[in-house]
């Protein structure tokens, strides 16, 4: 038997996994789509810009928008009357303060369909997401196909990455491409490599300003990557590849958002200018509960409504204590976005579905935790936590189809059982009490005590290690 032969049975096997978990990754985002964001408007806050942008595009190659709110083009997926969020310009024009990318990306869609078109498109993206993650679990970090696929197909129809996978926001796409970049850095970096970089960091950066820390630091790891390697003419390729692209980014938000940022066009941001988007007087010391909220809040945080995320916890305690190939190409940019999320974002609280300031680094933390559970021999306490969050998921989307809730306005509200009974056990930020600022202290010193005794083992047994030490030390 020839090696062609020999390497056709696992090519089909994950050609089947992947045709598999795309599907599975599109159907979870397609369940939401129909789900209204609010009780006035299919699509709500930052998104009929989105897709008024899409349209001006398609119909008038324009990025103003301001025929398309005069016409009230909007009323077909918002029925209550919009509040611009872009301020007039020269000639009464209108520029939505938020990057093209995500528009020019919808267009096809949007023409061919609406707001409906505009969202399979998105859907489209999530299939493509998980497919890429469990390409790269198996291709780049030598997993298991089908406990990868599982692990991947659970994230991909569990919250936040189905629900975005359908609402008309930059995060999703911003995923998939941070996503290429994980694929290409630890990769061999050559002719296609090199090109999906500077491809999907570009793409990073246009989709939105606030996700440019985390191209940064992918950029900065690939950079390195060439240095160690000594391939000198290909680092200073790159470097000059950056550097024109920046400039390029540049003077495009200078020509039409007239500053470095499209947050110059926003209305809220006329008198305190386009870098108040962070806030005018940033209380960092209080944003530092976000360190654990945007994990652990009882509406706002990750794991109220998939408890699996937590996983990510020993997960990346195990990948800087084994230090496997390529472990630094998915801590660095996780931290960098959770660090972005904690400190510089306005609020982790907003008119928005939990989550949406991480969801672009959330595909290191599926390949995180898919390398940390290919370790253990019996991932049951993996497989309740997921489980929960997808049947969580699939009440809420069962509950927005019969319009009882919204996916912005009173989504925990749900009944979902699981939903109820677990998030009695997380703490309240929005309106913190003193018994929410003890389950905050819990939850923080778990957290730490996982990360500190994670070194392959399951969760519980690490907590249960490294109390059992601190007692011992205690005692002598």
């Amino acid at each position: 038997m020839n090696r062609s032969t020999e390497d056709s049975g696992p090519c089909r096997v994950l050609g089947l996994a992947l045709a598999l978990t795309f599907l599975i990754g599109a159907g979870g985002a397609v369940a939401g789509a129909p789900v209204r964001s609010s009780y006035g408007a299919r699509i709500t806050a930052d998104e009929p810009e989105y897709l008024l942008t899409a349209i001006s595009l398609g119909e008038d190659r324009s990025l103003d928008i301001s025929d398309e709110l005069v016409d009230g083009r909007y009323r077909r997926f918002h029925e209550v009357r919009i509040k611009p969020q872009a301020k007039v310009l020269e000639n009464a024009r209108m520029v939505s303060p938020h990057d093209p990318l995500l528009p020019a990306l919808l267009v096809p869609g949007a023409m061919l369909g609406g707001w409906l078109g505009a969202k399979l498109t998105l859907c489209l993206m999530a299939g493509l997401l998980a497919a890429l993650l469990l390409w790269a679990a198996v291709r780049r970090f030598g997993l298991p196909v089908w406990r990868s696929a599982a692990i991947v197909g659970v994230f991909a129809t569990s919250a936040p990455l189905a629900v975005y996978g359908s609402q008309i926001y930059p995060e999703l796409p911003a995923a998939v491409a941070v996503t290429v970049a994980i694929i290409c850095i630890t990769g061999p970096l050559e002719g296609r490599g090199l090109a999906g970089l500077v491809l999907s960091i570009t793409g990073l950066v246009w989709l939105g300003a606030k996700f440019i820390p985390v191209a940064v630091v992918l950029s900065a790891l690939a950079l390195w990557r060439l240095y160690r390697a000594g391939r000198h003419r290909d680092l200073a390729a790159l470097m000059a590849i950056f550097l024109v692209a920046g400039a390029g980014y540049v003077a495009g938000h200078l020509r039409w958002y007239g500053g470095l940022t499209v947050y110059a066009t926003g209305a809220h941001f006329t008198e305190t200018g386009e870098f108040s988007v962070i806030g005018t007087n940033p209380d960092l010391g209080a944003r530092t509960t976000r360190l654990i909220g945007l994990l652990v809040d009882r509406r706002f945080g990750l794991a109220a409504w998939q408890p699996a995320w937590l996983l990510m916890i020993p997960a990346l305690g195990y990948l800087v204590r084994k230090r496997i190939p390529g472990w630094e190409v998915l801590v660095l940019p996780l931290l960098a976005g959770w660090l972005c999320a904690t400190y510089l974002a306005l609020t982790m609280h907003g008119w928005w579905w939990p989550g949406r300031q991480v969801v672009m680094v959330l595909p290191a933390a599926v390949l995180a935790v898919a390398a940390w559970a290919s370790t253990l021999r019996r991932p049951a306490f993996a497989v309740v936590l997921g489980t929960a969050g997808v049947f969580t998921l699939g009440w809420l989307f069962a509950e927005g189809w019969r319009k009882q809730l919204t996916m912005v306005v009173d989504f925990y509200e749900t009944t979902g059982p699981a939903y109820r009974l677990w998030s009695r056990l997380l703490p309240d930020y929005v309106a913190p009490t003193t018994g929410d600022w003890i389950l905050h202290v819990i939850w923080a010193a778990l957290a730490f005590a996982v990360i500190l005794g994670s070194g392959g083992s399951s969760p519980v047994r690490a907590v249960v290690q490294r109390l059992r030490r601190l007692r011992i030390a205690s005692q002598g």
